[in-house]
């Protein structure tokens, strides 16, 4: 079972992309042409480090078509940021990776079955061809680097070959991700998102995995048992404690936060409901952003966070859940006067 995401940062710089993928939860694609400019984007790494964030993870569209990402992966490193970023795989040719060598603590590429599924996915009928092509280039490399699989209705019989495909590709980890109703997958793979069911079953089976593996990498995978949760409130931002929530750095009250293609700074993930948003870094520094957010959005974030918490920990029914998307669902549910604390 993994984690919340940390105290990372999550940055989506541009949604250029080179594929346009079924289940793209930021709707990307080869039209797309905005790039979030490098300095504001900066500022915001040296004001999320003093807020107690110990990682920036980048991912878009594909990263490796912003033209400035060695630059903010280097400055990242600079704000004692460990770094991490998500690809396709497909551009990872011999002058990308020197541009991402000695910068990128790990390198996360997605797939999405065996290779007839992934490609049909990627609307692509040489993606995973290509994306394999890649790999002897990683490792030369010498950056870690991991897949990222997702995971829907129909594909968890995949996993063994995935295992057998990245013990194979020597990767350092294998990350299990539960489709998310967002985006392109919305539109085009709403009966693929896996039910809670199936989220089970997951989780299970990447338990047995990792006995499978006999340590030669990682496995994770985004869900959490109810009873973890019940007894670990903490862990979704759903504790009672008295805090001084003024002075405790955000990264102890929120995590992750996410900077999406727009400028637009939200919580959790990547299209929450932008009720509850940060604002965005066009119209101030993340500084100032979060100094308002403290004020005016934060208590109302914790009341969402614990009547989510009072809702998965009571469910009687399977006892493993995506946290992130619950709370996403529950965020748009939420009626507009429900918002003001």
């Amino acid at each position: 079972m993994a984690a919340l995401q940390g105290r990372y940062v999550h940055i989506h710089p541009t949604l250029r992309c080179n594929l346009r993928c079924r289940h793209c939860y930021s709707s990307s694609g080869p039209d797309k042409r905005d790039a979030l400019p490098l300095p504001p984007l900066q500022r915001a790494l040296d004001d999320a480090s003093a807020e107690g964030y110990v990682g920036m993870a980048v991912s878009g569209g594909e990263p490796l078509l912003y033209p400035k990402l060695s630059q903010l992966l280097k400055y990242a490193q600079g704000c004692g940021l460990r770094t991490a970023v998500t690809s396709n795989g497909m551009l990872l040719d011999a002058r990308r990776l020197d541009a991402l060598a000695g910068v990128t603590d790990v390198i996360a590429i997605s797939i999405d079955g065996v290779p007839a599924a992934h490609n049909l996915n990627r609307g692509h009928a040489r993606a995973f061809e290509r994306m394999e092509s890649r790999l002897d280039a990683v490792r030369a490399s010498g950056i870690p680097f991991g897949f990222v699989f997702t995971l829907t209705q129909h594909n968890l019989h995949e996993l063994d070959w995935i295992l057998d495909f990245a013990l194979q590709q020597q990767a350092m980890l294998l990350h299990i991700h539960p489709l998310e109703g967002a985006g392109r997958a919305l539109v085009e793979l709403p009966d693929a998102i896996p039910d809670c069911f199936e989220n089970a079953c997951a989780l299970l089976y990447a338990s047995r995995l990792q006995h499978r593996a006999l340590g030669r990498l990682s496995i994770s995978i985004d869900l959490f048992h109810r009873e973890t949760v019940r007894s670990n409130p903490e862990m979704v931002f759903a504790d009672k404690q008295e805090r001084d929530e003024g002075a405790a750095p955000l990264a102890n009250l929120v995590a992750p936060l996410v900077v999406e293609a727009d400028g637009v700074v939200s919580p959790i993930s990547y299209g929450f409901p932008r009720s509850f948003s940060l604002g965005t870094l066009f119209d101030a520094p993340l500084a100032r952003l979060i100094a308002s957010w403290r004020r005016h959005c934060l208590p109302a974030f914790h009341l969402l966070c614990r009547a989510e918490f009072a809702a998965v920990t009571a469910d009687s029914a399977l006892p493993f859940f995506n946290w992130h998307e619950a709370l996403t669902a529950r965020a748009a549910g939420l009626r507009s006067e429900l918002l003001v604390v």
